[in-house]
């Protein structure tokens, strides 16, 4: 009796030990994830999952952050110094609710919207940027050198004075402005003397203000009628300051006097060079509409309206570039301002040769202002179309991993090769990504919305705006309780397999902490169902292979689930031909 021969099934291996990361595409890599969550390359090409964070900090009503020596953040009307050693130190300056924006400048930290500083080494320097003074009562006005002295009583008249003596003083009022002159008898002519100063006196004006501050003075304008625009105080003393201007009298009125120095609207402040710089689109503080960057007095943040023609001078410009500014950085020594399709660059080390450059490429996103960060030398942040990376010629996109999903709000920090991202997506729930520049890579972990990040003493901290504590990144403080939950969703797998073959098992190599449960679920065909394959808890450290046998389909798609630490090493798939 003769038997049919049964002929063996054609069967292959495909064998993945490098496992890529997200990548949310219709046709992605069998060794990439269209989904993910908590996993990380820390261990590339291992899969694994992302280290615990910590709790570092619990403060009432967190605003702002910033790492300098200490951590130093904002705590409702505080200004917080969390040392190295554990210990914190406040310091309350009367700040405002409102979220923050620090900068740091030396050992200042500038804290904005509230226009308010204080010295991380001496935090008794602390106050306001801006100062006003107006008067009560009488108000005095009288010509004086520059140093504050009396000229003495000049001559008033149109005329020169007949038989003048050497150093004689006379205001010629037969010019329009009237000019103050002295005579030299050596010459015998009548010099004119270029720039002449006025004392104002008054009860306190000498109190918030210091010598060559720029500020602008109203309320005098019937004495000083060209005292219209910033002028600087050369010099002061007990109750009074000194201007530039001229008088021909001693002139006292009793109408309020009012003297300001103050700081422009800015909608991005950053430091450069021993500056702060800003920019402005919109309304400014005299109503008018503007399109302006800014810059500080060399090395001293109060001052923005200093104009004395030397190289420490504030510095402004007019950009003919349309649109509001989305955001600014410090890059490569040079300051950038962005709006949504531009890019502005500030070259020149001084307000005579600064030179502004206008480059149309992709801007930071409206709303993304804080996803500007520098890993590496390389400036990331996000545009309208997706994450850039500029390296000083021109951005260069590196997120087309995230398919055809749009976020915004986004807000980033940087720890090492990495660039940690919080979005806000079209689901309006918030996303945290992590690009790790020197793998390449992408990994998504949770729904942590954070407001803002620091690096400091190694690790990344953050302000989480859900339970209003700081957080660390790589378990600073004290570390998550709970095991980390972590998932894997591979892309389809078997869409381009010709010749009717099916997938007949998958063998994984895996190391498990104890306590550790993972669980692998297939969808099939599409079907929307997860359905389970397999669930272990892990009772040792080794590591082992776990077979896993899908049924037949024409594709699936893998998810791997677990709770804890653990270590994919590889996946290998046994294809077989199915029949006709």
């Amino acid at each position: 009796m003769q038997y049919p021969k049964l002929k063996k099934l054609n069967t292959s291996r495909e064998f993945i030990d490098v496992f890529r990361g997200y990548n949310h595409n219709l046709r992605i890599g069998e060794n990439e994830f269209f989904d993910m969550k908590n996993l990380s390359a820390d261990n590339y090409p291992i899969l694994s999952p992302r280290a615990k964070r910590g709790t570092y900090e619990t403060p009432l009503e967190p605003t702002g952050l910033i790492a300098k020596t200490d951590l130093c953040y904002t705590d409702g009307e505080a200004f917080v110094r969390k040392k190295a050693d554990g210990t914190s130190v406040g310091t309350q300056m009367g700040l405002s609710n409102a979220p923050k924006t620090l900068i740091s400048m030396g050992a200042y930290v500038i804290i904005m919207p509230d226009k308010k500083y204080i010295n991380t080494e001496d935090p008794t320097d602390n106050g306001d940027i801006e100062a006003t003074f107006e008067s009560v009562g009488n108000t005095k006005f009288s010509l004086c050198r520059v140093d504050g002295t009396a000229y003495g009583e000049p001559s008033i008249q149109a005329e020169a004075p007949e038989d003048p003596e050497n150093m004689e003083l006379w205001i010629d009022t037969s010019v329009t402005p009237h000019q103050l002159k002295q005579y030299s008898s050596t010459t015998e002519t009548w010099a004119t003397i270029a720039t002449t100063y006025v004392k104002i006196e008054a009860d306190g004006i000498d109190d918030n203000f210091e010598v060559n501050d720029g500020v602008t003075i109203t309320g005098a304008e019937s004495v000083l009628p060209d005292i219209t625009a910033a002028t600087i105080i050369w010099a002061k003393g007990e109750d009074y300051i000194v201007v530039t201007g001229l008088i021909d009298e001693v002139v006292t009125i009793d109408t309020a006097v009012t003297v300001k120095r103050q700081m422009p609207l800015m909608d991005h402040i950053i430091e450069s060079g021993n500056r702060l710089w800003g920019c402005r689109y919109g309304k400014a503080l005299n109503d008018e509409r503007v399109n302006e960057i800014y810059a500080s007095k060399l090395g001293d943040f109060k001052n923005w309206n200093c104009f004395m023609g030397i190289s420490t001078d504030s510095y402004a410009v007019s950009v003919g570039t349309d649109g509001a500014f989305t955001g600014a950085i410090t890059h490569l020594g040079y300051p950038l301002f962005f709006k949504e399709n531009v890019m502005h660059k500030v070259y020149g080390n001084y307000p005579a040769n600064y030179q502004v450059q206008a480059t149309e490429c992709r801007g930071v996103q409206q709303g993304c202002e804080k996803s500007l960060a520098i890993v590496n030398e390389i400036l990331f942040y996000k545009s309208r179309s997706g994450v850039c990376a500029y390296d000083g010629s021109l951005p260069q996109e590196i997120s087309p991993e995230f398919g055809d999903l749009r976020y915004s709000d986004a807000v980033a920090g940087v720890l090492g090769n990495k660039y940690y991202i919080s979005m806000l997506g079209e689901d309006n729930a918030h996303c945290l990504f992590v690009y790790d520049l020197k793998k390449g890579l992408w990994h998504k972990e949770d729904d942590t919305q954070a407001t803002v990040f620091a690096t400091w003493q190694g690790d990344l901290f953050y302000i989480d705006y859900g339970d209003k504590q700081i957080k660390s990144v790589r378990g600073s403080g004290a570390k998550e309780h709970k095991e980390v939950a972590w998932e894997a969703e591979t892309g389809i797998i078997g869409i381009s397999t010709p010749d009717k073959k099916y997938i007949s098992r998958m063998d994984v190599r895996m190391q498990l902490a104890i306590g550790t449960r993972v669980i692998f679920s297939a969808e099939y065909d599409s079907s929307g169902v997860w359905e389970p394959l397999f669930m272990m808890n892990g009772t040792s450290l080794d590591s082992f292979s776990v077979p896993i046998r899908p049924r037949r389909c024409d594709h699936l798609r893998l998810r791997i689930e677990g709770n804890g630490d653990a270590k994919i090493y590889s996946i290998c798939k046994t294809i077989e031909r199915g029949g006709n």
